[in-house]
């Protein structure tokens, strides 16, 4: 078992129900894996301005997946203009 954590980073200006179709759109991208744990650790200023925004919304997905993550996962995160900056980490 592959365990992964998902770090994101999204813009303040989605509304609340922009933002929770993006992590459902995200979630789907992810048909194996198991998401054993979401944390919302809310909005905080960044420390240099990215696309032009000062704060972020940062979300945190922890991940269990038999396999590998699928390839083009990082491709539709990077395609998406609302997701500012993402980190995907194999810690075990």
């Amino acid at each position: 078992m592959r365990v992964y954590e998902l770090a994101l980073i999204l813009r303040t200006s989605l509304t609340e129900a922009n933002r929770k179709k993006l992590l459902e759109n995200i979630k789907n991208w992810l048909l194996d894996v198991k998401i054993s744990k979401e944390t919302i650790l809310g909005e905080k200023e960044l420390a240099y301005p990215i696309k032009r925004e000062v704060k972020g919304i940062y979300h945190l997905l922890s991940l269990e997946a038999k396999d590998r993550i699928p390839q083009d996962l990082e491709k539709r995160i990077l395609g998406q203009e609302d997701i500012l900056r993402h980190l995907l980490i194999r810690t075990k």
